[in-house]
């Protein structure tokens, strides 16, 4: 065959090598990708030991872009929304109802998370109401809404009152929270906390689906309104910890985080989280997988890695809630396994009050109460 001119040569041995490069290229990204790998996740704040993250990431090469949020409202808009970018989201169980109802979080393959076993059958058992065969999330951690309080401040406000038996007397019974405004009240920024917490000290199912059933929680809301200093589900751990606020309608968990916080800083604050006699209103958060989740291989490895029971053990050492992990207690630290407000004692376990979803009608009445008492409106 005859040579080509140098010139043509040259460009076939340019096109060759274009083309080969291309396709290095090609190849590579694929295996690269599977190699490191990425994995979003979107998580509540406050809510994660410092090492998980690092740890996930040493042990599988996957790098984590991990945010965070405050209350359910604001990830539901996004998943509503679509295309959040996330793989992994935290929905508390009755938020995740509507969601999977929505087709926005896709059903699991259990066959890619072996360390499901390691799960509580009895709590695998009661979300079963909202997620039918436990087809769709995984518990994270759970815990409750209660009264977190900085106790001698809270005493020195209420004077000669007597401390409540029912703590919720403290923030909706306008006797109480008109003492503690002097000291600072913070509440929880949600509605689908403060509206059904309302309900459940107004002697009514936290998650009624009547309608009547809502009818006084406004004017209950609006009469101590003037005595709420503060709205916030982050930030309130600091103020508490730092005695800015001594009165906090929050999660069990966060109040305790306030607590070791206070204990850290060695600055004299009592931090209590506070157990209400007739039952608190409980939450499940879960991990769950979007149902336009880019990268599920490397999130069906994260829930896995959850379910270990070292590693869960370490989630609730970090951030006092309770984990659903049957196998962790061994790991959890004594301190935090005997707190009563963090691994509830079965009488008061047994005396919280179901956890349920309510349809879209009340879920906006319940948004409607909420914003109308925060805007004094």
């Amino acid at each position: 065959m005859k040579p080509l001119p140098s010139s043509l040569s040259k460009l076939k041995r340019a096109l060759l090598t274009s083309a080969a490069v291309a396709g290095v290229a090609i190849a590579l990204t694929p295996i690269a990708a599977s190699a490191q790998g990425v994995l979003n996740i979107y998580n509540w704040s406050d809510y994660i030991a410092e090492d998980t993250i690092k740890n996930f990431e040493k042990e599988t090469g996957i790098k984590v872009r991990y945010d965070t949020f405050d209350n359910n409202e604001i990830l539901h808009a996004k998943l509503v929304a679509g295309k959040t970018g996330y793989d992994i989201v935290v929905p508390s169980s009755n938020w995740a109802a509507i969601q999977i109802a929505g087709g926005l979080l896709q059903k699991l393959d259990k066959s890619k998370i072996p360390n499901y076993k390691n799960l509580d059958p009895a709590i695998m058992g009661s979300m079963t109401k909202l997620d039918p065969g436990n087809a769709h999330i995984i518990p994270w951690l759970w815990g409750f809404t209660t009264v977190g309080i900085n106790v001698d401040k809270v005493k020195a406000a209420l004077g000669n009152l007597p401390m409540p038996t029912n703590p919720y007397d403290l923030v909706f019974d306008e006797k109480y929270i008109s003492k503690v405004k002097s000291c600072g009240v913070s509440f929880l920024d949600s509605a689908s906390e403060i509206v059904p917490t309302m309900l459940h000290y107004q002697g009514k199912y936290a998650y009624s689906r009547n309608a009547a059933d809502y009818r006084d929680a406004l004017p209950a809301l609006q009469k101590i309104r003037p005595y709420v200093t503060l709205f916030s589900s982050s930030g309130y751990i600091n103020d508490m910890a730092g005695g800015s606020i001594c009165v906090a309608l929050g999660w069990s968990g966060d109040i305790n985080i306030a607590r070791q916080r206070a204990i850290d800083a060695k600055n004299g604050n009592k931090i209590e989280a506070l157990i209400p006699p007739g039952g608190g209103v409980p939450f499940f958060d879960t991990m769950a997988i979007p149902a336009d989740a880019s990268n599920v291989e490397n999130a069906y490895k994260f829930i896995n890695y959850i379910l270990k029971p070292e590693v869960h053990a370490s989630l609730s050492n970090k951030v006092f809630y309770a984990n659903p992990n049957k196998e962790s207690i061994k790991f959890v630290k004594k301190e935090v396994a005997e707190n009563p407000s963090v691994f509830l004692k079965e009488a008061d376990a047994k005396k919280l009050v179901a956890v349920d979803s309510v349809p879209n009608d009340i879920r906006r009445t319940i948004t409607r109460i909420y914003t109308s008492f925060k805007t004094g409106l």
